[in-house]
């Protein structure tokens, strides 16, 4: 997706986190963030909304501490809108030759990596947020959810401290409804992926983009909605429990 895309998608879908809290209440848990009420969890989004502004506008060259706001609950919503619209107006203003720190690698640059990296940190909350009002999550499009299908595989998966290990090699296939398919080469290192289908596989998941990204971030089972799961349903146990992004 273009940067400017996911800039827009940021926004869009923190206004609907915030709107679902607003609706729900501060003291809802939220069952996929275990420990959580809303209130920590619209804290959380907005901290990083602050943590991601600061390298976007400040040009930041080495990694801070994510901040540990927590406002009062009157104050909690103006607070997150405040945060959100000052890192939508950074990642607007940036130049797409400035510097920043990030730490996964695929991006072209660094506005464009904070523009994903903050799509999918809110669409995601934002889906937590409407899993504790219990309710359907709002759909996700289609290539958004191809977009961060493809962040988690290759980004997060790509990295060397990856915590996605099997004992002995497998292969993990990912096949997306619309078209696009993933391979992950698991074993005792760290996985290797590839934007490309299986020539053979261990399991393989199939299915519509908005459920391999639900799914594939722990927000919902890879047992139903439209998903496939074929050959060792282990390797998505082992996914279910490795695979967490913290």
């Amino acid at each position: 997706m273009r940067t400017t895309e996911l800039i827009d998608v940021t926004e869009a879908e923190g206004l609907l986190l915030l709107s679902t809290a607003l609706g729900t209440g501060w003291e809802a848990g939220v069952p996929s963030c275990p420990g959580w009420r809303m209130r920590e969890l619209v804290g959380h989004q907005g901290n990083v909304h602050r943590w991601a502004e600061e390298y976007v506008r400040a040009g930041l060259t080495q990694p801070r501490r994510v901040p540990d706001e927590q406002p009062a609950d009157d104050e909690l919503a103006a607070w997150f809108e405040d945060g959100l619209r000052r890192l939508v107006a950074s990642l607007r203003a940036a130049d797409e030759g400035s510097q920043a720190w990030t730490f996964l690698p695929g991006a072209p640059d660094p506005r464009a990596f904070w523009a994903r990296r903050q799509a999918h940190e809110t669409t995601i909350h934002r889906v937590d947020a409407e899993l504790a009002a219990g309710g359907a999550p709002t759909p996700v499009a289609p290539e958004v959810a191809l977009d961060g299908v493809d962040e988690l595989l290759t980004a997060w998966h790509g990295r060397s401290r990856s915590p996605l290990r099997t004992e002995r090699p497998a292969v993990l296939a990912v096949r997306s409804a619309e078209g696009p398919e993933w391979t992950l080469h698991l074993g005792p290192e760290a996985p290797r992926p590839v934007r490309e289908a299986a020539g053979r596989w261990d399991c393989r998941i199939s299915g519509p983009a908005q459920e391999l990204y639900l799914a594939l971030w722990n927000r919902r089972s890879s047992a139903g909605d439209g998903l496939v799961v074929e050959g060792d349903e282990h390797l998505m146990e082992v996914w279910r429990s490795k695979a967490r992004i913290a």
